[in-house]
């Protein structure tokens, strides 16, 4: 049996942007909408157009700009918002329009003052409007998360019948656990008529911590894109990690799952995402923190020395990252220090390691780390003292 594709949703610069702090100007995105492109998404959603006249510039330079990935532009349920995102779209070599509105009860009653016969209806109309524009259409089922099954099946169904060629079942307040979430999506699958027709959609958020987690139970489930964002910024918590995903699907082949992204880019994407929207990856993040191939554990360390796969289950290249680093600390042992020092020129004896490994961690615990500073002036005391005794 065949793998099958998963497409890769990349929506880091309209949910990611949407994180206090991380405005970009269009010089910006233009330049991480490029390297999307190369990087090999699918689909880049460039903005909510109508939500203000630099967002529309921008998805509208965007359009212009990206030729392989499919370009899509967010709108709420009404009239005004799809006409912005069509005719910002207009230059796009593939446009979609991306809309829909609040299912759960909490929308309905609170958000819309409404029932559920009218949100179908809202529904049915943006579709079928934003079909007059382009034949991508997204349909977003927002607290898809939190909605009844069997009315979620419904707006399904229904919005299929009025032209969506995807269905976004988004997570939105990253409620659900992945048996749950995986089972929505099954419930969807064997419920909906015509589903079969069209591409289902998972976007996690990460409030609970379980956004890739459900993204992946979804995509087990029969969902066939995922929408995700670089270092898996987003609202709140954020959103399903697109690095993470990707290298889920590499490393589990047993799921027979691949995505077209070029995994080498990832720590460089992350690390541009990281300076130009100035949110810092935290350090134990998972594939491009800075300690995701780093080791200071003694027995780590001479695990990796020995054999990288005793602790790495990836490889560094693999994401673009030259090597795994060795961190010397009070936790190091001999191996590590050995190591440390043949790599800057020294190759010392069992003996020399002994006295020297004595003097190392005087210095790893007077400091966090050990640098390649603190080991050549190491190394320079040791060679006097031997010449001393020598003399």
């Amino acid at each position: 049996m065949s793998a099958e594709k998963i497409q890769i949703f990349d929506t880091t610069l309209r949910d990611g942007e949407q994180v206090p702090g991380c405005k970009l100007n269009k010089k910006q995105k233009l330049e991480i909408a490029a390297r999307l492109d190369e990087l090999g998404v699918d689909v880049i959603e460039a903005g909510f157009p109508i939500s203000s006249p630099g967002d529309f510039e921008a998805v509208n330079a965007i359009s212009k700009l990206v030729k392989n990935t499919t370009v899509c532009g967010l709108t709420r349920a009404n009239k005004k918002d799809i006409e912005s995102a069509a005719k910002a779209l207009q230059s796009a070599a593939k446009p979609r329009i991306h809309t829909g509105i609040g299912t759960s009860d909490s929308h309905i009653i609170y958000k819309f003052n409404s029932n559920r016969e009218a949100i179908i209806e809202r529904a049915v109309e943006a579709v079928t409007y934003a079909k007059t524009f382009v034949d991508d259409v997204e349909f977003y089922a927002e607290d898809a998360g939190r909605t009844d099954n069997a009315f979620l099946a419904k707006v399904c169904e229904e919005v299929i019948k009025a032209g969506a060629t995807v269905l976004n079942i988004p997570d939105t307040t990253g409620y659900c656990l992945p048996l749950e979430y995986g089972n929505k999506i099954k419930y969807l699958r064997d419920n909906v008529q015509g589903i079969e027709n069209v591409i289902i959609s998972c976007h996690n958020h990460n409030d609970l911590g379980l956004a890739t987690a459900n993204a992946v139970a979804g995509v087990i489930n029969g969902a066939r894109q995922i929408e995700c964002t670089i270092n898996g910024i987003g609202e709140r918590a954020g959103n399903t990690a697109l690095e993470e995903i990707v290298m889920i699907f590499k490393q589990h082949k047993e799921l027979n799952f691949y995505t077209d992204i070029n995994a080498q880019m990832l720590t460089e994407l992350s690390q541009l995402t990281s300076e130009t929207m100035g949110m810092m990856v935290q350090p134990n993040k998972a594939i491009v923190g800075s300690n995701a191939f780093a080791h200071s554990s003694g027995i780590h360390q001479d695990g990796v020395i020995k054999n990288r796969e005793t602790y790495e289950i990836i490889n560094p290249a693999d994401v673009g990252v030259n090597e795994s680093s060795i961190i010397l600390t009070a936790r190091s042992g001999r191996s590590a220090l050995a190591y440390r020092l043949k790599d800057i020129g020294f190759d010392t004896s069992k003996n020399e390691l002994d006295i020297l490994y004595e003097q190392f961690l005087e210095i790893a615990d007077s400091k966090k780390e050990v640098v390649r500073e603190d080991l050549i002036g190491l190394m320079h005391q040791f060679t006097q003292t031997i010449q001393r005794k020598f003399a």
